[in-house]
């Protein structure tokens, strides 16, 4: 089956042996483990050397926390929040603040997100979640200094798929003293838009426990857009069909969605990493997004203080 000429037939066949094979990146990458200790000791020490806020409450669940990284600066700055993968059932925000420091250092506020974990939450409940906590950022933004015109979004896997949703929540409908539309854009890296597909992979849906009509309620690829916000798609080179598949098509179903990005010589993991690579390929599109356009001067400034901080 030729999956890059005809997507929609694979989408549409939905065979959970080649799904559970597709979307499978711990058997698809054999050295997964490794980057996870790395995100683990990088966020270490970020939290360590970088300024910030831990387990800040943004709703009563023990799980409703985020991390909040500050700038060193004066006047209102752009905001980045982060959503973390792990399809939608394991990570925590302590393993992503590695994330942090580029932006940090370049006059962003970073924050990273927690949400409940399948199985014991359901996708409603885990999407209810990072509406409560961007609706929590934008409330707060004039206490901490956050520009509400350069809140942007950016997700990984199951945080991609998360951000696209955000850009679908009608925020109007969930407080009245909240815009349409919250955040400016977003960066949606190796996610899934169908959750049919979900629902289809045996190894998923165990958890994750998807309904044909909560399926669809909870696909952003058949939502529409909240507002006029960009959705910036990125996939790894190297990753499975299925997550190229699901690029394309969420490309060809949102207006508002770029052709996907394809990040050269990348996998499900180190995709993400490039996030916290000044000069890579997708630091430098996320950078675009915050507004961050610096005389090089400004920007070596930058690279010398987060050089001293590691």
């Amino acid at each position: 089956m030729n999956l890059a000429s005809n997507p929609m037939g694979w989408m549409m066949r939905y065979d959970a042996a080649v799904l559970d094979r597709q979307y499978n990146n711990r058997e698809l990458v054999p050295d997964w483990a490794d980057y996870l200790a790395r995100w683990k000791r990088d966020s270490q020490e970020a939290r360590l050397n970088w300024p910030c806020l831990l387990d800040l409450p943004y709703g009563e669940s023990i799980t409703q926390t985020l991390d909040w990284f500050a700038p060193a600066t004066t006047g209102l700055a752009p905001c980045l929040v982060f959503l973390h993968g792990g399809w939608w059932r394991s990570l925590d925000k302590a393993d992503h603040s590695f994330i942090a420091p580029p932006y940090v250092a370049r006059g962003v506020h970073v924050v990273v997100v927690n949400y409940a974990l399948a199985p014991g939450a359901s996708l409603e409940q885990i999407v209810g979640d990072v509406v409560q906590a961007l609706a929590w950022v934008w409330r707060r933004a004039d206490d901490f200094g956050v520009d509400r015109n350069r809140i942007v979004l950016a997700g990984h896997s199951a945080g991609a798929h998360l951000a696209a949703m955000l850009l679908a929540c009608r925020f109007d409908w969930y407080g009245a003293d909240l815009p349409p539309q919250i955040a400016a854009a977003a960066l949606a890296i190796s996610g899934v838009y169908d959750m049919e597909s979900v629902r289809r992979t045996p190894f998923l849906q165990r958890d994750i426990k998807l309904t044909q009509q909560s399926a669809r309620k909870l696909s952003p690829m058949w939502l529409p857009a909240a507002g006029p916000a960009p959705l910036v798609l990125a996939v790894g080179s190297d990753e499975s069909e299925a997550f190229h598949t699901q690029a394309r098509l969420m490309h060809r179903h949102w207006p508002q969605a770029s052709k996907p990005l394809v990040v050269p010589q990348t996998h499900h993991f180190s995709v993400l990493e490039g996030l916290a690579h000044p000069g890579s390929l997708l630091h430098g599109r996320l950078s675009d997004l915050l507004g961050l356009h610096k005389a090089p001067s400004v920007a070596a400034e930058d690279d010398a203080l987060l050089a001293s901080a590691r």
